[in-house]
């Protein structure tokens, strides 16, 4: 009876037991089969990162060799922009070429001179005089025979730069341009406030859209008219008071060897005088000897270009003053600059007659020498120093 009693009690017992073996081997297969799952997934996320990596460093790859292309195609259409404007400059200095020999005969021939064609000419050549006066006011009759005294105004900013006042307005502002490359101005009130220490904080800041190259720009009627830097011979008419470009142009034959061979910088000058904007450069065809060109500043076109006889060579400077090129010399090495060569567009003066213009005192070199006709006087910059220097004049 007991026995029975004790067979009863255990066979529940051990059906539980069982239950519960057969619950935990349940549990332990689906543990297995979720471990099993996440390590697929986790093996799969990896793949996928390593896709993604891989990817990402092919598309750096392509990127640069695109980069690189473009690099390519930007330098090729800078190259070919310059080989046109190149060819463009032969061809018209080849045309002049053509109309000259094609007005002329050889010489060893013996040929029967035609006086009306002669007298035509000569007629031709008196009337481009006189047109020429008319344009550059011959009654501006003097002439610079001496640099006096300098004044040594402030010492600031790099050694190669430029500082003016704008001589077609009646205000008092002084601009200045620091370095051969930039894109800011700062205008001053007046040479009072330039020369104060903390003078940046009390000037007002212009941003050009493009920088300018060289140390040759120049102010007048209210434009700052600069070479653009990274072009070959674009000029830029740019309005200071509103901020923006007014007007662009290219100066034939300009742009392609330093105007002047102490400030490699400068590949053009401009320059301001009685007669109002000058652009002076040099050109390979001419043996590096001087250009003049008279720009209208209100329209930006070519008026009348001269070839001169001075040299670029040693040369580090020069400004216009009532018609006649004054070309500043001195020694690679800096020494006292000197006015040695001199050109009058109206042929006015016998510059073969001039002596040599020493300046006075200092010893150095100018990277930029600007005359201002309303006080007839130089705003120099010389190895950072702005100076000015007084003239000494006469009539022609």
């Amino acid at each position: 009876m007991i026995v029975l009693q004790l067979q009863f009690l255990l066979v529940p017992f051990l059906a539980s037991i069982m239950g519960e073996a057969q619950y935990l081997m349940q549990d332990a297969a689906l543990m297995s089969y979720i471990d099993r799952r996440i390590l697929s997934l986790e093996n799969r996320l990896e793949k996928c990162n390593q896709d993604i990596l891989d990817y990402v460093e092919e598309f750096r790859d392509f990127s640069k060799m695109v980069l690189s292309r473009l690099a390519g195609l930007n330098s090729c259409g800078t190259e070919v922009k310059r080989e046109v404007e190149n060819l463009l400059t032969k061809v018209e200095r080849a045309q002049r070429d053509i109309d000259y020999f094609g007005s002329v005969r050889d010489s060893n021939t013996c040929i029967e001179v035609d006086e009306d064609l002669v007298k035509q000419q000569l007629l031709e050549e008196a009337e481009e005089k006189r047109k020429l006066k008319l344009m550059l006011n011959a009654s501006c009759d003097h002439m610079l025979t001496g640099v006096k005294s300098l004044k040594i105004v402030k010492k600031t900013g790099d050694k190669h730069g430029s500082w003016m006042k704008d001589p077609g307005k009646k205000h008092t502002k002084i601009y200045l341009l620091n370095g051969p490359v930039n894109n800011v101005i700062f205008e001053f009130a007046n040479i009072m406030t330039f020369m104060e220490s903390n003078h940046t904080l009390k000037a007002r800041r212009v941003t050009l859209p493009y920088p300018w190259e060289g140390t040759g720009h120049i102010i007048y009627q209210g434009f700052l008219f600069y070479h653009r830097h990274g072009s070959l011979n674009e000029i830029i008419k740019f309005n200071i008071q509103r901020r923006n470009i007014a007007d662009q142009m290219l100066l034939p034959g300009a742009g392609r060897i330093p105007v002047y061979q102490l400030s490699p910088f400068t590949k053009i000058d401009f320059a301001i005088d009685e007669q109002g904007l000058w652009a002076i450069h040099a050109e390979p065809e001419t043996g590096g000897n001087l250009v003049i060109t008279k720009i209208n500043h209100i329209t930006m076109a070519v008026e009348h270009t001269w070839d001169t006889t001075c040299s670029s060579k040693d040369a580090e400077a020069a400004f216009m003053a009532c018609n006649i090129l004054y070309v500043v010399y001195n020694f690679p090495s800096g020494g006292t600059s000197r006015i040695q060569c001199i050109y009058d567009v109206l042929n006015g003066v016998n510059t073969h007659e001039t002596p040599a213009l020493h300046f006075p005192k200092r010893q150095g070199s100018h990277s930029t020498i600007h005359y201002d006709p309303k006080e007839q006087q130089l705003l120099a910059w010389g190895d950072g120093s702005q100076i000015i220097y007084k003239l000494q004049t006469k009539q022609k």
